[in-house]
């Protein structure tokens, strides 16, 4: 909805100027404007992977389904990654960047992707690869598939069509007296009204990355001409890249060092064997990383030919060891500092891949280039002339197509969702310029009477957990709200004998 369209008059159910400029809501004020109210303790928004983890840990805890709103335009948790996944050249029968225990449909980790992937294929070689990582095997990661599918077990396990509504969510407010006013647009025909508000004493907040944001002559090129076939981004549908390089020659651009520059090189490079494609690489690194590389001996991460090499997204002591430990106690500037000595794109080292661009060095259709990009044109011939600044001076690359894969995610407030809680619920910045959370992921500044809002995932990047954009940070992250809830009296503590009773229901498929 545009500025111009709130400011116009309101029909009956649907937001008002009043309500729209208010900061707390009351329920007069909601009846007022004719939108109807639901009542509901837990309203979760966003039904991605971390609102299922969240619910998943909720109901294993013992709320029942009536007591928790999934408010979500998507129809099943995994449907945004997967599509994410896939454009990035991960399909399902290719493995994701994740750990073998970190389990979104299994809080307890047990048994871990490698253990089931050995047991139902009978390979004994998977279950040893992860007591042989990363000295002597690469790191175990499961199949894209294989997660999807353990997803949708746990999802009809734990009733979760039960709980999830469909719409978009417009704002969060807090509510005179306590709790939230959570406003939902329903889809065009579900409702007698424009407007559903759900009110509810806690809300959780995981509506993932706020959105992509490319990098500024990427940006101008693709707004003045309009092309969206030669210049795309590897977070977007771009299938049509591979297929034409199949039919005749062609010289692609990647620009970045990620995983994502990683998965679209080995795709590229795996074409070229498996169709004879002639297709020339020029692999453009901002930052070049020529060899193991940190501040001392005890935070050094490896590298070469460009790219920073690390197993996961973070070193594993985020998650468990003594770097989260560390994390927990650091305020402010200190907190950020410690995350730029973690951050940089990097990804996994795997024995195959490295053969394949060694090759493609030395017959040289794989070329290396550092610099930053400068301005982009359309050649006579049609391919796309990309002016890049080097140490030796401004180098022009032609190409027929640009494949960005930065990366580089939107400021939070540019979700419509966020902005509003900044202006309106109480919510501001961390030290990296995301959601301000405390410890127990609750989302500082907004608390009501004794309602809560809790926020998860990558908006919250910057806290006192640094993993929070991954499958066990999103595990993590659930927990810690859980016992908050649990302390409050919203649910149980997830102790040993609920969690081993929880687990034999797991294990056994038992609908909870």
């Amino acid at each position: 909805m545009s500025v111009a369209q709130e400011n116009t008059p309101a029909q009956r159910g649907d937001l008002n100027d009043q309500l729209i400029a208010s900061d707390w809501w009351n329920d007069q004020m909601v009846q007022a404007a004719g939108i109807p109210i639901v009542d509901v303790p837990f309203v979760t928004i966003g039904g991605g992977i971390g609102s299922f983890v969240t619910t998943d840990y909720l109901r294993i805890a013992g709320v029942p389904t009536e007591h928790i709103r999934v408010l979500s335009n998507i129809d099943h948790p995994w449907q945004t990654y997967e599509y994410l996944t896939r454009v990035s050249q991960i399909p399902r029968p290719e493995r994701i960047r994740s750990d073998s225990a970190s389990r979104p449909d299994n809080i307890w980790g047990f048994p871990s992707y490698a253990i089931e992937e050995a047991w139902r294929e009978k390979k004994l070689k998977t279950a040893i690869q992860v007591f042989l990582e990363p000295m002597w095997r690469d790191f175990y990661t499961p199949k894209a598939g294989m997660v999807f599918g353990h997803l949708e077990r746990e999802a009809k396990r734990i009733r979760y069509w039960d709980m999830l509504v469909k719409g978009q969510v417009r704002m969060i407010r807090r509510r005179q007296g306590g709790g939230y006013f959570t406003i939902l647009t329903p889809p065009e025909g579900a409702a007698t009204t424009k407007r559903v508000a759900f009110r509810s004493q806690y809300v959780h907040v995981a509506i993932g990355y706020p959105g992509l944001k490319y990098l500024p002559d990427l940006q101008e090129f693709r707004t003045k001409m309009q092309d969206f076939h030669h210049v795309v981004s590897a977070y977007e549908d771009h299938e049509h890249v591979y297929n034409q390089l199949r039919t005749r020659p062609g010289t692609v651009l990647i620009r970045g060092g990620g995983i994502v520059a990683s998965r679209v090189l080995q795709r590229l490079m795996d074409d070229r064997r498996k169709y004879n494609t002639n297709v020339q690489i020029v692999h453009l690194f901002r930052t070049f990383i020529s060899s193991s590389h940190g501040k001392n001996a005890w935070n050094r991460r490896k590298g070469g030919n460009g790219f920073a090499y690390q197993g996961f997204n973070y070193p594993k002591s985020v998650w468990g060891g003594q770097l989260k430990s560390k994390m927990r106690r650091l305020e402010g500037n200190e907190r950020a500092v410690a995350y730029d000595e973690m951050g940089g794109t990097n990804t996994p080292w795997r024995r195959s891949w490295q053969a394949d661009m060694k090759e493609g060095r030395d017959q040289g259709w794989y070329r290396l280039m550092q610099g930053t990009a400068e301005s982009m044109a359309v050649a006579p011939d049609g391919r796309i002339v990309t002016t890049v600044k080097t140490q030796q001076g401004p180098f022009d690359v032609a190409a027929d197509f640009v494949i960005d894969c930065t990366g580089l995610e939107a400021d939070i407030a540019e979700h419509r969702v966020l902005k509003d809680l900044l202006d309106h619920s109480g919510a501001g910045r961390n030290p990296k310029g995301r959601l301000d959370v405390e410890r127990s992921f609750e989302l500082r500044g907004t608390a009501s009477a004794q309602g809560a809002i809790y926020a998860s995932g990558s908006p919250t990047l910057g806290g006192y957990f640094p993993g929070v954009d991954t499958f066990l940070g999103l595990q993590v992250a659930a927990q810690e709200i859980a016992d908050d809830l649990a302390r409050r009296g919203f649910c149980k503590k997830i102790g040993p004998a609920r969690s081993v009773s929880q687990w034999l229901k797991w294990a056994k498929n038992t609908q909870i």
